[in-house]
């Protein structure tokens, strides 16, 4: 990369990275793609679903001929098809309380593609517990909110949001906000991984597409958070 602060030390702190991606939808699509075309030498993307016709709005790696085949097939399809010198291992898996900590022990960075906060939660538990960042990202219509918890170094997901929001039966997002989100998630990861810029720790980022603005809230790390604060060590 020929930008300031990147140079060769960046590319192979890239090249040696191994991020995961969970879920490879609407977010883990852009996220995933621009974290290959950078250089992320390892991606592992995990999936338990198959293309369905109305994921083809947002869910770019997925295409029309896609529709009945697996997501992680068809997007390491993809993916080494955008750079050949990256490793892409495809789990077909949900993640459960059983297995979360096998898929996020030992990496270098967890990004949330997640359509739901009961996997994010069980996500931002186990990367507390592991000592991984983990790049949080959520989308509704035209609003996105993204946050980095950076294990020792801020609060978490559950410090910014205590409570799972109520689940809603249809979830209607305009193809284009994931994208954003999604990029933004890749930029972070980039961040962290090659040391460059400051993480957004501590705070939300919240996208409103509406109106095309970014206005930020501060999280304070919680004392009392089961999972970051005193209680949860």
């Amino acid at each position: 990369m020929i930008i300031n602060g990147f140079g060769k030390t960046g590319q192979r702190k890239l090249k040696a990275a191994h991020v995961v991606v969970a879920s490879i939808g609407g977010l883990g699509s852009p996220a995933s793609s621009y974290l290959a075309t950078a250089g992320v030498g390892h991606l592992t993307i995990i999936d338990s679903q198959r293309a369905k016709l109305s994921n083809l709005n947002r869910q770019m790696l997925h295409w029309g001929p896609d529709v009945g085949r697996l997501k992680v097939e068809s997007a390491t399809e993809k993916l080494t098809t955008m750079n050949s010198n990256i490793k892409v291992d495809a789990i077909f898996e949900q993640i459960t309380s059983e297995n979360v900590n096998r898929l996020t022990k030992g990496v270098d960075v967890v990004v949330d593609g997640m359509d739901n906060y009961h996997t994010r939660y069980l996500l931002n538990e186990a990367c507390v517990r592991n000592r991984v960042p983990f790049i949080h990202g959520a989308v509704e219509g035209l609003v996105g909110q993204l946050m980095t918890i950076l294990p020792g170094g801020g609060p978490c997901l559950k410090c910014a949001i205590p409570k799972e929001p109520p689940k809603k039966p249809l979830f209607p997002v305009l193809g284009a906000t994931p994208g954003v989100i999604g990029c933004l998630q890749a930029m972070e990861a980039i961040k962290l991984i090659t040391g460059v810029g400051k993480p957004l720790v501590g705070r939300m980022l919240i996208f409103n597409g509406m109106d095309m603005t970014f206005d930020e809230i501060k999280v304070n790390q919680d004392p009392s958070c089961q999972v970051c604060g005193r209680q949860g060590r």
